[in-house]
């Protein structure tokens, strides 16, 4: 590109988008990126500022931002997203359907360690909504080297950095524990809530019991859950430490493999997850489940429900920024409870 008066630009192309801003108004592009000056524009840009103008002159080994932008795009782009045209040099990806938002987090931070690309996304590991915005990216010139992006091209991977994993799971199996519960002297408010919440992935309830403190009552309970054909089998409360708690033992008797009970998380430190033989997850879901706005339930529910197995790894990495905060008026999921990775 070449710089020249923009007085003198009649009949020139526009190598990049001019924005014009007018307060409470707009703030828009103008003229586009391959606009041919006219003399009736000159006013105008004159009127926004620009004196001067950027105008194609290219080189060979270069590229011009927008292209440089669809290069990065196909870095990232997968199944079930779609992109807006470039924008002031600047492409969009928005989810085409409900699911999990992955990213491949180490390829993506090798990349935007170069000067002059970039590539921001929202937090992965997290739910989104078709049409959700997931990432934007750009190089910071208007023009770069064809070099410095086949770089880029390289240090991003084989395969692509963002991914949508739509919703697998679609039936549940509650078991309500706790003799108060099942001699009906406190009313059930802990199934309602998880339901609430499974119902919100498209997951509907298909076997529900309430049942005491028997261990070996609870254990066929999880076991009739089981053959009920349920995607996954939730027990509700029994998690602690006392002696009338038997949800961990029953769940590690019924023959499920225990990934990890106990999370770096508050609230929902004693939260247990395993799976069958079948891969059919388990979970046993602390009191605070019951109450509290977001808990290791929503951190980990997303990722269940779209079909991962979830490891003690990934648990454990769930501390850095696992503290709730407690506010007052809970905005979760906007705020950075679970987003520490």
């Amino acid at each position: 590109m070449k710089l020249i008066k923009t007085t003198e630009a009649v009949g020139h192309v526009l190598c990049h988008d001019l924005t014009q801003i007018i307060p409470g108004v707009t703030k828009d592009a103008r003229f586009r990126k391959g606009h041919v000056v006219a003399q009736e524009d000159i006013p105008v840009l004159l009127s926004m500022g620009k004196e001067n103008l950027y105008v194609w002159e290219m080189m060979s080994g270069m590229l011009h931002e927008n292209d440089a932008a669809y290069r990065l795009l196909a870095l990232c782009q997968n199944e079930h997203m779609t992109h807006n045209e470039p924008k002031e040099g600047k492409i969009e990806l928005r989810a085409d359907c409900d699911g999990l938002f992955t990213v491949d987090v180490e390829h993506l931070l090798a990349l935007n360690r170069q000067d002059e690309v970039m590539i921001a996304t929202r937090h992965g590991n997290t739910a989104v909504k078709k049409g959700d915005k997931l990432a934007g990216m750009r190089v910071i010139p208007l023009i770069i080297e064809d070099e410095k992006i086949k770089m880029t091209e390289k240090l991003a991977g084989s395969e692509p950095l963002l991914a949508i994993l739509p919703w697998k799971l679609r039936t549940a199996a509650i078991i309500t524990t706790g003799s108060e519960v099942a001699k009906g002297i406190i009313k059930d408010a802990f199934t309602p809530v998880v339901a609430n919440k499974l119902a919100a992935f498209g997951i509907s309830v298909i076997y529900h019991s309430v049942v005491g403190d028997d261990r070996k009552i609870l254990v066929a309970e999880i076991l009739k859950a089981k053959d009920s054909g349920a995607d996954i089998v939730i027990c509700t409360g029994g998690m602690s430490v006392d002696p009338d708690d038997q949800t961990p033992g029953a769940i590690r008797e019924s023959g499920a493999r225990v990934v990890r009970y106990g999370a770096p998380v508050l609230p929902g430190a004693m939260m247990l997850l395993g799976y069958f033989d079948d891969g059919t997850p388990v979970m046993g879901l602390p009191g605070c489940v019951m109450y509290a706005k977001a808990t290791i339930f929503d951190l980990l529910l997303p990722r269940i429900v779209a079909g991962v197995a979830v490891t003690s790894e990934d648990i454990a990495r769930l501390g850095h920024g696992g503290l709730c905060l407690g506010c007052e008026e809970c905005h979760y999921p906007v705020c950075p409870f679970g987003k520490g990775d």
